[in-house]
């Protein structure tokens, strides 16, 4: 069963995104939680953000899409991340100051929420437009 379940992944760049999301979201998330010990949730969420900017790219590089494309990724990932921070930050403002529920499950719905654009807008990123077509 392992074996199919390791297969799958590796045969897919949506479940190699979604297993390399799960560990980013996981380790930004604890940061974010640490920071907030000190911080409001704006500087701690965007602290953990830019955090997993860096490891996003390297992870998305590396293990998600296996290719780097040129300058051209390295230009246009972070724009994608910061469409996903502003989309972010109003879903969590939402969340925490109009819904007034509690800041520390913000950020999961958060990435509920914006997982399908972020994989779409990274692999137009890390995929060359040939690659992109049926």
């Amino acid at each position: 069963m392992f074996q199919r379940v390791r297969s799958a992944i590796a045969a897919s760049s949506f479940l190699r995104f979604l297993v390399s999301g799960g560990l980013n979201t996981a380790i930004t998330y604890l940061i974010y939680l640490l920071l907030l010990q000190s911080f409001g949730y704006r500087i701690a969420y965007s602290a953990a953000y830019a955090f997993g900017i860096v490891f996003a790219y390297l992870i998305n590089r590396i293990f998600v899409f296996r290719t780097h494309a040129g300058l051209r990724s390295m230009l246009l990932f972070p724009l994608v991340y910061v469409a996903q921070y502003l989309s972010s930050m109003a879903v969590l403002w939402t969340w925490i100051e109009r819904l007034h529920l509690p800041a520390r499950l913000g950020p999961l719905v958060v990435v509920a929420i914006t997982v399908p654009l972020t994989y779409l807008l990274s692999r137009f990123v890390f995929t060359r437009k040939k690659a992109l077509l049926p």
